[in-house]
């Protein structure tokens, strides 16, 4: 049985508030706090990118849980003051206000923060979307521009620029692959996903990164691209991924390599755990460390932390998934598709807009992305389930 009698989450969204949860729910009796950076209550970030941003949601649909939901777990929020620094020795927090807080348990789940082009700051008109405040900032730039160019093709790039199209607007993204998402997705499912966005009217323009902003009495006018390409713009989102938040965890001691380093158990050091976008834990399946940033995994491993908490702790390795729909077409990705892998439609068919696909490496079956065929991926998903579970040579971070 665990000794912890208090336990201080240190990030208050999805990986954080799942943590609390599951902490409670296994019979956790004791102090629970949740310190969050921002002010309001735990919200979902998927939403951002689609419902919220086209406006079929207002913000606070995109809530994880209820005033009421949040009362009845018994736990202490605090929001709007974020951690600057951690004793690890003593488990001691400081916040940027100068409260400090302490616990037997400290879990760190400060997520990620989004990368930005340093020329865009300042310049009206440049935006990231991370947060709920990005969402509603974007939105309201979106509401009365006619021209946007997405800068970044990976997952939340292409759901961007899809939702942007959708409400009417002129698209145009960028980015440095040949189609959107090809580093997740495999160069066959990228290339269908390339003729669905070009079907829906999205101006696609791969192999090219930005070279330079063009304003105007400070906001943006347009930009020039690697190539020579020059875009004109009213709103330009830059989505060229996130960096875990470690930065306030410098002089911390703790083992950071983009993101805090955990052992199996996502354990960071004695007394301190991480889980979500900023823990990157040892993968016994897969004989590495790893660190995702998706909706799913903050949820699995909050589960998992919760249960190491409490003494009855096993090594976390998931078969990694993520889902993304971008118009017409839900896309769901079991496992992670290594750059040898070779693809093959094993259900359905692409030409009727419903198919499976399995990717396989050197050592098998390791990826099975679905294709408006949700059911179908779900079952195809035990072929990959060996290649994620069986322990490998361990390896020490």
């Amino acid at each position: 049985m665990t000794s912890v009698q208090s336990v201080l989450v240190v990030g208050a969204s999805a990986a954080g508030l799942t943590t609390a949860e599951a902490l409670r729910r296994k019979g956790f009796t004791g102090s629970l706090s949740l310190l969050g950076s921002e002010s309001e209550l735990p919200y979902d970030r998927p939403p951002l990118s689609k419902q919220v941003l086209s406006g079929a949601w207002e913000p606070e649909r995109a809530q994880l849980r209820s005033a009421e939901a949040l009362a009845a777990l018994d736990a202490e929020f605090v929001l709007g003051d974020p951690a600057v620094g951690l004793d690890a020795d003593n488990r001691k927090i400081t916040t940027a206000s100068g409260r400090t807080l302490t616990a037997d348990a400290v879990v760190v789940a400060t997520g990620a923060t989004a990368r930005t082009l340093p020329e865009q700051r300042g310049v009206r008109g440049t935006h990231v979307l991370r947060k709920l405040e990005d969402a509603a900032a974007l939105r309201a730039g979106l509401l009365s521009a006619r021209r946007v160019v997405v800068i970044g093709d990976g997952v939340l790039g292409a759901e961007t620029a899809a939702t942007a199209r959708q409400m009417g607007l002129d698209v145009t993204l960028v980015g440095p692959q040949e189609a959107p998402m090809t580093g997740q997705l495999g160069a066959l499912v990228a290339g269908h996903l390339a003729d669905l966005h070009r079907r829906n009217g999205v101006k696609l323009r791969g192999g090219v990164l930005p070279d330079a902003l063009h304003t105007e009495d400070g906001a943006v006018t347009g930009l020039r691209l690697s190539d020579g390409t020059e875009l004109e713009a009213d709103v330009v989102v830059t989505a060229v991924g996130c960096s875990p938040a470690t930065d306030w965890l410098e002089s911390s001691g703790l083992n950071l390599d983009n993101g805090v380093v955990c052992d199996p158990y996502c354990r960071a050091a004695p007394g301190i755990w991480a889980v979500g976008d900023v823990a990157r834990w040892h993968h016994q399946g897969l004989g590495r460390l790893v660190r995702l940033e998706n909706r799913t995994n903050a949820a699995e491993q909050g589960l998992a932390v919760a249960a190491d908490i409490l003494g009855e702790g096993k090594p976390y390795v998931p078969v990694p998934y993520f889902w993304t729909d971008q118009f017409d077409v839900k896309l769901q990705v079991y496992g992670i598709a290594s750059a040898v892998a070779r693809a093959e439609v094993v259900e359905g068919d692409p030409v009727d807009g419903r198919f499976v696909v399995s990717m396989t490496g050197p050592q098998g079956p390791e990826c099975v992305l679905g294709w408006n065929m949700p059911k179908q991926a779900r079952l195809q998903r035990a072929t990959v389930v060996d290649h994620y579970t069986r322990p490998r040579q361990p390896v020490t971070p």
